[in-house]
């Protein structure tokens, strides 16, 4: 399973954000088994549970729940991406959230942004998805206190929603939320959002700029575009569907191929959520699947493309993964009239 990432920008502002708190993070980070070097690497990401562990531990090691509204102090362009940049050289505020919706994923996976009309304004909708874990409500908190900061800072005016709604049950202290975002608190929503006004949307942006805009939008599709392509889970998945018909590929020889160490290529497959072992068991299930929906393929033969050297691990395999053998599900299907789909190996979520 890949798991959601975060950018190792949004990482640094979260870092920052507790910081500010009194945490140590370097010493959380190896705490977490987390590479702390790897923030400064802009092409890094963090899986979207190592953050909601930070965020964890540092309420625990401070006793703060408010802690994620640190977000707002440390919230500049640079602390979303390339992202960041396309908002601020928006021509409103309007069109500074579509983008952010259109690009919310390079700052981190675990997101999802909608930006809608309610009633006389529009409001801005933000959830926070876990893989493993719940999402830490510290996430949530922090990118709305943040995404306002922003605005505030974009406009250089003191913009103050019409309201504030989060998904957690009422803070025994309520002054941290009641201070920053200085509107009505609604606790216990059904969902994440600041609700605008219209006007305060479509005021012109002092930083707004159409050509750099453009050129935003241009770095930004082109990173989207590549985000699948670039990440070490697709390469690596790629080589393994090329190799596995020579026999079981070792990491050391991938590594190789890829121009990395082993130790690198363990590193980032880490930090997209998997190993090099549970990435080979997904391709050949994914694999095995695909191959048994051609009846001309022979089982044994099968167990050869998929690198098994004895057939029997690749029965054992194939009842780990289904509970039931190869023809068994072969049968299975053909027997329920429809035709297999095969499923890619990067999209169970």
């Amino acid at each position: 399973m890949n798991q959601r990432t975060t950018s190792s920008s949004w990482a640094n502002g979260i870092v920052q954000a507790l910081s500010l708190g009194g945490v140590d993070c370097h010493a959380l980070f190896d705490e977490l088994g987390l590479d702390y070097q790897a923030l400064q690497d802009a092409d890094a990401r963090f899986p979207q549970d190592a953050m909601t562990q930070l965020w964890q531990r540092a309420v625990a090691l401070t006793g703060n729940a408010a802690i994620g509204l640190n977000l707002a102090r440390v919230m500049r362009p640079g602390a979303m991406h390339v992202v960041g940049y396309a908002l601020m050289s928006s021509a409103t505020l309007k069109e500074s959230f579509q983008r952010l919706v259109r690009y919310q994923r390079i700052i981190a996976e675990g997101a999802d942004v909608s930006f809608e009309p309610d009633g006389g304004g529009y409001r801005l909708t933000l959830a926070i998805h876990g893989d493993r874990l719940p999402a830490a409500r510290q996430s949530a908190e922090g990118s709305l206190a943040s995404t306002l900061a922003f605005c505030r800072w974009l406009t250089d005016r003191p913009l103050i929603p019409l309201e504030a709604s989060f998904e957690g049950p009422t803070p025994e202290d309520v002054e941290p939320y009641q201070a920053l975002f200085q509107c009505p608190l609604q606790f216990s929503a059904p969902r994440h959002s600041l609700l605008f006004r219209h006007a305060d949307l479509t005021v012109p942006l002092p930083t707004a700029n159409p050509e750099l805009a453009n050129l935003h939008d241009r770095f930004a599709g082109q990173y989207l575009a590549r985000f699948t392509d670039s990440r070490i889970t697709h390469r690596t998945r790629q080589l393994l569907c090329r190799l596995l018909p020579e026999g079981e590929p070792r990491r050391d020889a991938v590594a190789q191929l890829l121009h990395l160490s082993e130790r690198t290529l363990q590193r980032r497959l880490h930090e997209e959520g998997t190993s090099f072992q549970q990435l080979l068991d997904d391709t050949r299930r994914t694999l095995a699947e695909q191959y048994l929906a051609q009846p001309e393929l022979a089982l044994l033969e099968i167990g050869y493309l998929l690198g098994f050297a004895d057939p029997s691990n690749f029965f054992r395999a194939f009842r780990r993964w289904h509970s039931m053998t190869p023809g068994e599900y072969r049968a299975e299907r053909l027997a329920m009239g429809s035709e297999l789909v095969p499923r890619d190996a990067g999209h169970r979520h």
